[in-house]
């Protein structure tokens, strides 16, 4: 039976598959990191109180590239080239979804609006990675080789979210609600659709890698393309609505050390 756990389980176990898997994973995080270090070290002195908690969220990106490079180097693999069609981050930024890398190169003090894009896009960003982690954490929170990293990756993610859920809130109270709903629909109509494209190219390179059939590959397509649609026809909407979270000031604290790895 094609599950998202067996599915997931033939990726994990094969060493070229899982390799590419990681890669894939290392170099957004990375990517991550590295926006949200220069973000801190712009934001506009009205909001530098704002700084220590997207350092943190920064430096959370960073780790979990880490973890991913961790669990390969375990199993004695070395990072592979990511295939530009799967890169998330990149095509994100290509679509103008988030805050341009030209513009965060250069030394120049963000606007307060540039921080509720940021924001907006991070609110759905963060709702697709905490939503892939709880997943992961669903089937492989035991599992011996890869549970600690995936409940560490997922409740760091989920401390992203509730993060963004706050100061959205906060900016929204200080008259800025409109341009953020119109920049959380935006962000979120242009992920889904650059979700769907990078699953299938994900999916179309483990395919090649594990020999799936014709018929496997075009059952997985149909399901991205299902997924798309039900995004597409309302699902969206769960990325850009915006309630206080359970936790508060989650990304008050330092960062957590990644877990070792034997």
């Amino acid at each position: 039976m094609l599950s998202a756990k067996s599915l997931f389980q033939e990726i994990l176990a094969n060493d070229e598959s899982f390799a590419l898997f990681c890669s894939i994973a290392a170099s957004g995080e990375s990517q991550g990191g590295w926006e949200n270090a220069r973000i801190a070290a712009l934001v506009p002195e009205s909001e530098r109180g704002l700084a220590p908690k997207i350092t943190r969220h920064g430096a959370d990106e960073d780790k979990h590239g880490r973890i991913f490079n961790a669990l390969m180097k375990k199993r004695g693999l070395d990072p592979v080239p990511v295939p530009p069609e799967t890169d998330y981050t990149m095509l994100l930024e290509k679509n103008g979804i988030g805050l341009a890398h030209e513009q965060l190169g250069r030394d120049e003090r963000l606007a307060v609006q540039d921080i509720v894009t940021y924001l907006s896009h991070s609110r759905v960003t963060e709702q697709r990675a905490s939503e892939q982690m709880d997943l992961l954490r669903k089937h492989f929170a035991d599992d011996p080789d890869i549970g600690r990293a995936v409940k560490q990756i997922s409740d760091d993610e989920d401390n992203h979210l509730a993060y963004c859920h706050e100061e959205l809130l906060r900016f929204a109270y200080a008259g800025h609600g409109r341009a953020i709903q119109r920049t959380l629909r935006e962000c979120a109509l242009a992920e889904i659709r650059i979700y769907r494209d990078v699953s299938l190219a994900v999916m179309a390179n483990m395919g090649r890698i594990l020999g799936w059939s014709k018929a496997k590959s075009a059952v997985l397509a149909a399901g991205i393309h299902a997924m798309y649609a039900y995004e597409r026809l309302g699902g969206w909407r769960r990325m850009v609505s915006l309630e206080m979270p359970e936790r508060r000031d989650a990304l008050g604290g330092p960062a957590t050390a990644a877990p070792e790895f034997a």
